[in-house]
């Protein structure tokens, strides 16, 4: 199977789509424990949450499972939230801390995956973001993900149903994150953080430098707003969808939107 699957289109908004994808090569299959094959972590349904809300956007979307690399980490291995509870470029345990592996990677093979899985998802991602600019003077990227509500090894509490990250406002332009926080405070029954756990992933970080008019926010959804139940089967609740659907479509329609006044064409 092919580590990135990309959908063309002739926007100035890409979708970003790290944690999408399920596949797992059986021989990384058979080494990871009945605990890990449960691939709890997956940001379950988020391609069918996104598909068909933006036309003309672009998507880049992962294939493999995050538990055999991590498209949204530093590829050096470098933690995202020093001192703080996470997971790494190849998860060696799951978003409650428990073990994963029967049989964990090594180093070389972790490198092995990077080449393989890793950096042709970012040569894809890269080379749409570059196809845009061309296209529109600006590209926005927007990185889709979701997580359970509740994880204690991660964060306190219950998280906000919206999240969006700019790594503290430098990875767009105001005006980015300003519109999306405003559709999202306006949404009747939601609540929202901005920078608070998720500041933004590597993703986010790498790609966004908007003096270069590429700009990127990441949305992190708890998925209790989109999921019948937060545990498997995992499914998909098309009635809570219907709503949140329409919030996303606001945001990115009116990112779209901005480009112009970013300085595209």
């Amino acid at each position: 199977m092919t580590p990135v699957e990309v959908g063309r289109g002739d926007g100035p908004v890409v979708l970003g789509l790290p944690h999408a994808g399920t596949w797992l090569p059986e021989d990384i299959r058979a080494r990871l424990n009945p605990r890990g094959r449960g691939l709890a972590d997956t940001d379950w349904h988020i391609d069918r949450l996104y598909d068909g809300l933006l036309p003309g956007a672009t998507t880049v979307r992962a294939t493999f499972h995050r538990y055999v690399i991590d498209a949204n980490r530093d590829p050096s291995g470098q933690s995202l939230y020093p001192g703080r509870n996470t997971t790494g470029l190849v998860p060696l345990t799951d978003f409650d801390g428990a073990p994963i592996w029967d049989d964990a990677p090594d180093a070389r093979e972790i490198e092995a995956r990077r080449v393989a899985c890793h950096a042709p998802y970012h040569a894809a991602l890269e080379a749409e973001l570059e196809r845009v600019r061309q296209r529109h003077g600006v590209a926005i990227l927007y990185d889709c993900h979701s997580i359970r509500s509740h994880i204690p090894f991660l964060f306190d509490g219950t998280l906000s149903d919206f999240n969006i990250g700019t790594n503290m406002g430098t990875t767009c332009a105001p005006a980015i994150e300003a519109a999306a926080r405003g559709i999202c405070e306006r949404s009747e029954g939601c609540t929202t953080a901005v920078n608070g756990r998720f500041k933004g992933g590597w993703t986010t970080r790498h790609y966004g430098r908007p003096a270069e008019g590429l700009h990127a926010i990441q949305m992190e959804l708890a998925q209790s707003t989109y999921l019948a139940e937060e545990a498997p089967p995992w499914a998909f609740d098309a009635e809570k969808a219907a709503g949140l659907r329409g919030r996303l479509a606001s945001i990115l329609e009116t990112l779209a939107d901005l480009a112009p006044s970013l300085g595209g064409k």
